[in-house]
């Protein structure tokens, strides 16, 4: 671990946090407004995980070559998908469905968020293959 490492995690999950911020109230509030189901931190979830999807399947594709350095790594995963998706904030709101005594809603969103977000981080995994 050196300095150009943390920076480059500082700058990534600072870039990460401020596009999920941004994302999920603009969801929440202009697609999903009036409706309990967090669907602003469900749909950041799923997107980052495809983008970690594509990010480690073009790692693994140009692994060769010097394209991603490691700094550049670090920026694209622990840094902005780290800042982008949000496992705290999930849980909070799973909390908060049992709490209100949605234990369906949070059923299907535990399973969906697991289910999809799988799914659409091999098929951004695939994606970077072709």
């Amino acid at each position: 671990m050196n300095g150009t490492s943390i920076l480059a995690v500082f700058i990534g999950s600072g870039l990460g946090g401020v596009c999920r911020y941004v994302l999920s109230r603009f969801i929440q509030s202009n697609v999903a407004s009036g409706t309990i189901f967090p669907w602003g931190t469900f749909w950041v979830n799923i997107i980052g995980c495809f983008i970690i999807g594509l990010c480690y399947g073009y790692f693994n594709r140009y692994a060769a070559s010097s394209i991603f350095s490691p700094q550049v790594r670090l920026i694209l995963t622990v840094g902005f998908c780290g800042g982008f998706t949000t496992f705290s904030t999930f849980i909070n709101e799973n909390y908060l469905l049992f709490q209100s005594s949605n234990v369906f809603l949070l059923c299907v969103y535990v399973a969906a968020s697991v289910l999809l977000g799988f799914a659409l981080l091999y098929a951004g995994y695939v994606l970077s293959q072709l």
